[in-house]
């Protein structure tokens, strides 16, 4: 049954701020609805009572393209929704797709015996109780990523209980909360967590959206991601628990990074049904040319930052994250297509990167691009500016190509790369950064993510295996930069699964004692598999899950992750608060096998394979030698003389000589230690990569 309910004219309406928000308080309430759509002549908006009968209104005023009005009352929880005044109605409010609120802060699905589900607002003003806790507000220099799915990181955890997996609520369980304090990361970066959709093509393979890059409601929690008991009680216990889970994060001390994806919407391409941008105002909202869409980002669509409405949208969107949910961060998914002018060229000055930087309410919070896009000139890793860190994408390859695919060139008979291009990635990546002002804490270093191979797959497959994924293996990406050491896949040969182990020891140990901020991929700790996918993004099953295993593999790679985090975490605290952001006050010296300074020649040689390096900084109380063996063969290394390496931090005679506290040859912890003077000679064995306390 719809009716028509009566506007109360003595209450004026404002345009601003979009959405619906009380204007009365109590259980039924006369709300401020707004809602831009600047095509429309006249907007209604309707919702449904507590009868389970829908109502509507016209919103009587319009400013700006803004219509809004006063309209009631509408319960909390209500579902509501708006359509264009006098244009016939799909169907019934409620059995059919109208539009969504862009700034709706739930969303509920509607299933019936049409083809696809709809999707109404919900009307919500959420209250919650933060108690003491604070945000953690971990320093740049300091901070180590844990890149997870709030799903897939505990849907298998043995210690969580089974009604808590795979939701917000298990993800805050003390048995997780505990393992990611003593594993030694500092954040959780969670994939996407706003509301998202599956892609109409997924359904018929039996398959769904299980990354979630695929956006609805962008002010909106991911309904499925609660318990089923907040589920069944409704969106305000649904949001409920998810600030449950951040506050119980920050109560342990960590951060939460939201993964986000403001660069298109679930709507896809042109010639889908509208679910709210497209028939709010399709030219407004998205990038077009001659009345066609502009895509950038491979998913039929791309919102254009270049007009103001769409820039104000993504940033009142993140600052409703920050000041009603507290969180601590952001990664911006295809982050160039957000920072394209009107002419779709990439710009550092673009207005959408400086009011993100200038906005009060985000100060503080840690703003993390994905620096590239499928546009022309999309790949911009390094270039965009200060307050920024970049996803790079230079690390991962060049670290990858260093210890895998040179490993297996070599094994072929060929030669390897530069050891200057690992060199470059290990101290910074200066050459990529340092044009935009920026210090090393500007790369966000990896050498995996959830896009492409796990850590233990890199060393198991050379090619991808994404079959399950319904494509025909056409999907994902072909160079890998992996080596399988001779075997592709699963293999009981001791020999291959021992060269593996030390090949992921390499991988993690240069990721964790390089200059930047470190990002791991959960499970790559302890050797997680896909079984060669590198694609995963439609495996909501145990390809994608993280597994918990208690293996003498598992609990060796457990081991090293921690220990390494650890030398971390020591190294840091012995050194000022400026290292390394400040260039002058941070030493770098870099030898040769021989233990001399290295030449110019030496960089470029592809036969030079043996390289040492000392980090520290003045007034730290400790530095840090690296030696790596790049070769396919025993290396003797002559340690730098004194001579070479005095005044490089405390002089103390303790600290006389280099003291092991890693060796990637060796299996697990602890390390064999062992002390050795500047000038003395070890031997590294092959593919090994060492780091001695100074």
């Amino acid at each position: 049954m719809m009716t028509q309910s009566v506007l109360l004219p003595s209450r004026v309406s404002r345009e601003f701020p979009l959405g619906l928000h009380a204007i009365e308080k109590g259980r039924a309430t006369h709300v401020n609805a707004a809602v831009w759509a600047p095509g429309i002549a006249s907007m209604d908006v309707h919702w449904r009572r507590p009868d389970g009968t829908w109502t509507s209104d016209t919103l009587v005023g319009l400013d700006g393209g803004v219509h809004h009005g006063v309209v009631g009352p509408v319960d909390q929880g209500a579902l509501y929704a708006f359509w264009p005044t006098g244009e016939e109605l799909p169907g019934a409010p409620g059995e059919t797709q109208l539009l969504l609120d862009p700034y709706s802060r739930a969303l509920e699905t509607i299933v019936t015996d049409a083809a696809s589900p709809s999707y109404y607002s919900v009307f919500l003003e959420h209250a919650f109780d933060w108690g003491t806790s604070e945000r953690p507000g971990t320093a740049w220099r300091d901070t180590v990523i844990y890149e997870a799915h709030v799903k897939g990181l505990t849907k298998l955890h043995p210690e969580v209980p089974r009604e808590l997996r795979g939701t917000y609520a298990g993800l805050a369980h003390p048995a997780m909360v505990s393992y990611l304090r003593e594993l030694g990361v500092t954040a959780v970066e969670l994939l996407p967590i706003q509301f998202h959709i599956d892609e109409p093509h997924l359904a018929p393979l039996g398959l769904s959206n299980y990354w979630g890059y695929n956006t609805l409601g962008f002010f909106s929690a991911h309904t499925s991601y609660a318990t089923e008991a907040a589920r069944a009680a409704g969106p305000a216990a649904v949001l409920t628990e998810f600030k449950d889970m951040v506050r119980a994060l920050h109560e342990a001390g960590l951060e939460v990074i939201l993964d986000v994806v403001y660069n298109h919407t679930a709507e896809g391409d042109q010639g889908r049904p509208a679910l709210s941008w497209r028939g709010l105002g399709d030219f407004d909202y998205y990038r077009n040319h001659d009345g066609r869409y502009v895509d950038t980002t491979g998913c039929g669509n791309s919102l254009d930052f270049s007009r103001p409405h769409v820039m104000e949208f993504a940033l009142d969107s993140l600052r409703y994250w920050v000041e009603e949910c507290r969180i601590d961060g952001f990664r911006f998914d295809l982050a160039v297509t957000m920072a394209r002018d009107e002419h779709n060229a990439f710009s550092t000055r673009h207005p959408f990167l400086v009011a993100a930087k200038a906005s009060k309410a985000l100060r503080g919070t840690k703003l993390i691009t994905e620096p590239w896009d499928l546009g022309h000139d999309g790949w911009q890793t390094g270039r965009f500016p200060v307050g920024w860190a970049d996803w790079n994408d230079g690390f991962r390859d060049t670290v990858r190509d260093f210890w895998l695919h040179d490993a297996a060139t070599v094994a072929d008979g060929g030669s390897g790369t530069s050891i200057g291009r690992l060199a470059g990635c290990l101290s910074g990546s200066s050459h990529a950064f340092a044009a935009s002002g920026r210090s090393p804490l500007g790369s966000v270093n990896f050498v995996t993510a959830h896009d492409g191979f796990t850590l233990a797959d890199l060393t198991a497959y050379e090619r991808k295996h994404n079959e399950d994924n319904g494509e025909d293996n056409r999907d994902g990406h072909d160079h890998n930069h992996s080596y399988n050491h001779g075997v592709e896949g699963p293999t009981d040969d001791p020999r291959i699964l021992a060269a593996r182990e030390q090949s992921a020891r390499n991988l993690m140990a240069s990721l964790l004692i390089s200059l930047g901020v470190p990002m791991l991929t959960a499970g790559d700790e302890f050797g997680r598999t896909q079984r060669g996918n590198n694609n995963a993004y439609c495996q909501d099953n145990e390809t994608a899950w993280v597994h918990w295993p208690d293996d003498d593999a598992a609990r060796r790679m457990l081991e090293t992750t921690r220990a390494l985090l650890a030398i971390r975490r020591d190294f840091l605290s012995r050194q000022p608060c400026s290292f390394p952001s400040r260039a002058d006050q941070s030493t770098l010296l870099w030898f040769s096998g021989a233990g001399l300074p290295m030449t110019a020649h030496e960089w470029e040689d592809p036969k030079a394979t043996t390289l040492q390096f000392l980090l520290g900084s003045v007034g730290g109380s400790v530095s840090g030698l690296v030696v790596i063996n790049g070769s396919a063969v025993p290396a003797p290394v002559r340690f730098p003389a004194s001579d070479l390496v005095q005044g490089k931090g405390d002089r103390s005679e303790q600290h006389r000589s280099f003291s092991l506290v890693f060796d990637s040859a060796v299996a697990g912890t602890p390390c064999p230690g062992g002390r050795v003077r500047p000038g003395d000679v070890e031997t590294l064995v092959p593919n090994s990569l060492r780091i001695y306390r100074y």
